[in-house]
């Protein structure tokens, strides 16, 4: 960094130069009525279709919010705290390896069910 002092910016006039002339605020900011717009009267060309309703992040949004609420509710209370320590002390292997088949196979469900809902809305835009 220097430590030089900042030299001053030149003074500039206020007053307006006959070769740059500035508009009243009125006519700069509105146009004349006598101007007309050439988009009023135009018929509008096809347009894209609408964008399409995203359902996987609908879907997926509502079941990991479910997940978390539960979490939530289930840790906020001591007693229903201490119930699922225990609870998690008295899993054995089996119980663990069923609850992770239940995941996956609610994880295969969840997404059977998006891949459902965008084919009928794949069909449904074929349609019209």
């Amino acid at each position: 960094m220097s430590t030089e002092p900042t030299v001053p910016l030149p003074e500039t006039t206020s007053a307006p130069d006959a070769e740059h002339e500035t508009l009243p605020l009125e006519d700069a900011i509105l146009p004349s009525p006598e101007a007309a717009d050439p988009l009023v009267d135009a018929v509008p060309e096809a347009s894209a279709p609408p964008p399409r309703t995203r359902w996987a992040a609908i879907v997926w949004g509502l079941c990991f919010a479910a997940i978390a609420w539960f979490g939530i509710w289930m840790l906020s209370g001591t007693d229903r705290h201490d119930s699922v320590t225990d609870w998690f002390a008295s899993l054995n292997p089996g119980t663990i390896t069923a609850f992770i088949l239940l995941t996956l196979g609610a994880l295969v469900l969840i997404t059977g069910l998006v891949g459902l809902i965008r084919r009928a809305q794949r069909h449904r835009a074929e349609r019209t």
